[in-house]
Formats: structure tokens, C-alpha cells, sequence
């Protein structure tokens, strides 16, 4: 069993890497400050209120639980806001991944998994995208996660440290058990903003473009489960036990769905309509991101087991049917 140290244990992906943690007969001990996290996720560990930045705060966390292992999830993950707001992102994503890394120094942590992004390619010059891919992030949020990645790279290289970084691609779904799903203030992915329109009729779905160059004019991306992303850090956290070298691991399904079809699977599976209207393209955003994920497939052992979006966005429906 390995204690291990989950920043941002309250959120979205860290309270379901919790479950899945114990599941595997770890202890988990959740740090956040709940800002964005909530309370009510943390159920299969402890639970430190405070924040990543606070090195006093992180030393007395470490000594008292004295964890083998740290995910770090703990980061503010707003696209259009780090464009609005760049130095939030700079000040909470990276300084505090350094407070984080230098606290793991000192304490002798030996290995890390770090909550990375494909924001950090940014506009795609091949798809499916590989790790190789150039990363050239258009945004704030996606840069500060490529600095996190360097530190890591240059935290190995000094200290010895051993990391994982995981790019996701579009997280989506919920706890397939129904105790966890995804709850944002403010709210911005397509899919619960979607099954919200269809529970509620209102707001009406904004669809940003239909004239991009996809088969039905709506943007694709590439929609991974959360359970399936829990896996994937369980699995990163034996890969690096075990002896795996440091690297970075993108996790998707290897395809794409577009906007429309995120609809129409959503009109299907709950049975309503989906209000919408179509608004402006958004600046920046790119017809299609879709994954390679064959690296983590061969290296952590690791497959998608939700790999159709029905069950994806089922799961999702009964959570918000139940939080209603």
C-alpha cells in the first residue's frame, strides 16, 4: 500500500483518481483549497484544506502523512480566462507546482504524475496527435502546464525526481458508480452544458461555428471518459514503482466526435431535445484534436474501457439527473 499525496483531490479527476486509488489498495490524502474542488468528493481518504503555494502548509501535510507519491491535479483550468487573466495562471499553475516540486525535494519524495494537457501543442499541424507533436500552446493555461512539464524534465535531471506527465484530451462522463461527476462554477464543457439544456431547455446551447471544415461543419474532439483518466494515473503510479522511465503519455480514445454528434448522442440517451443556437466561431479554436494514445497503451498497459460517447454521455446524464 503507498501513501500518496493527491493536489486538487476535491476536483473533477481528483476525486475520481481517489476512488480509484483506494480501489487498488492505496491511501490517498487529497489536498485542496476548494475553491473549485468540492467537500463532498473526498470520500475514500483524508482531506487537507489549504494550498499548494503555502510551503508551511505543505511541510506539515508531508511529515504527518509521509506519502511515496504525489498526482498533481491542483490548477485553475479555464481557457479564456488565462487569455483575460494570464498572471492568475502563472502565479497558481506554475509557482505552485514549484512550491509543490521543492517541498518534494526536500522530503524525499521520489516520483510525481503530473495533470498535463494537449493545450500544450496548441493548433494541430497533424492529427491524430503524438506526444512528438511540436507544442507551441496558444494560450496561457496551456502554457503554464508546458512549464510544469519543464520543470519536471529539469527537476530529474538535479534531484533524480521520476514523473509522468498525462495530456489529456476532452475529459468527460461520470462516475459510472454514480457517487462522482462533474460540477463547475462556471460551467464550460460541451457536454454537461449540453445535458443541462436538455434537462432545463435553458440557457440554449451556444454551438460556436458550423462552418468548419469537418463533415457537418461543427468542430471534433476526442471525449475520454474520467474513470478511464483515473485508471490511467493508478497505472502511471505502478509504471514508475516499477522502474518506467519519465515521459509524457497522451490520453484520448484515438477518435473524434463532433458538436452535432455530441447532440444527437445526448437527444438519444436522454430522451430531449437539445436547444440551441449557433453563434461566432471562437478565436483559436481548431477543427479537429483527436489522440494518439498508443504510447500509454504499450508503455502503462493502459486502454480506454469507455470508448463509445453513449456510454460516456449516459454516465453523465444519470449524474446530473441525480444532482438535480
Amino acid at each position: 500500500m503507498t501513501q500518496v499525496l493527491v493536489t486538487g483531490g476535491a476536483g473533477y479527476i481528483g476525486s475520481q483518481t481517489c476512488k480509484a486509488l483506494a480501489a487498488a489498495g492505496h491511501t490517498a490524502v487529497a489536498v485542496d483549497n476548494l475553491i473549485y474542488g468540492h467537500r463532498w468528493a473526498v470520500r475514500w481518504g483524508p482531506l487537507e484544506v489549504g494550498d499548494i503555494s503555502d510551503r508551511a502548509f505543505l511541510d506539515d501535510v508531508i511529515a504527518r502523512y509521509k506519502p511515496q507519491a504525489v498526482i498533481h491535479f491542483a490548477a485553475y483550468a479555464y481557457v479564456r480566462e488565462s487569455t483575460r487573466d494570464p498572471g492568475r495562471y502563472y502565479r497558481n499553475n506554475v509557482a505552485g507546482t514549484l512550491s509543490l516540486l521543492e517541498a518534494m525535494r526536500d522530503h524525499g519524495i521520489p516520483h510525481i504524475i503530473f495533470s498535463s494537457t494537449c493545450a500544450t501543442y496548441g493548433n494541430p499541424e497533424t492529427t491524430p496527435m503524438a506526444e512528438g507533436h511540436p507544442q507551441h500552446p496558444i494560450n496561457a493555461y496551456g502554457a503554464s502546464k508546458l512549464m510544469g512539464e519543464r520543470m519536471l524534465a529539469d527537476f530529474q535531471a538535479a534531484h533524480g525526481l521520476g514523473w509522468v506527465a498525462l495530456r489529456y484530451f476532452n475529459a468527460a462522463g461520470a462516475d459510472p458508480d454514480g457517487e462522482l461527476g462533474e460540477e463547475h462554477d462556471p460551467e464550460t464543457h460541451l457536454i454537461p452544458l449540453a445535458l443541462q439544456a436538455a434537462l432545463q431547455g435553458a440557457p440554449v446551447l451556444r454551438v460556436f461555428g458550423d462552418d468548419y471544415p469537418t463533415p457537418d461543419g461543427s468542430c471534433i474532439r476526442d471525449y475520454i471518459h474520467v474513470s478511464d483518466l483515473a485508471d490511467a494515473h493508478v497505472r502511471s503510479l505502478s509504471y514508475l514503482r516499477d522502474g518506467g522511465e519519465s515521459g509524457a503519455f497522451n490520453l484520448g480514445t484515438g477518435k473524434g466526435a463532433s458538436v452535432f454528434q455530441v447532440i444527437d448522442c445526448i437527444e438519444h440517451v436522454s430522451g430531449r431535445s437539445v436547444p440551441r443556437e449557433i453563434v461566432e466561431r471562437r478565436a483559436g479554436d481548431p477543427s479537429v484534436l483527436y489522440a494518439d494514445a498508443q504510447k500509454a497503451q504499450q508503455l502503462l498497459g493502459w486502454t480506454p474501457r469507455y470508448r463509445e460517447l453513449s456510454e460516456t454521455i449516459e454516465h453523465a446524464w444519470r449524474w446530473l439527473e441525480s444532482r438535480r
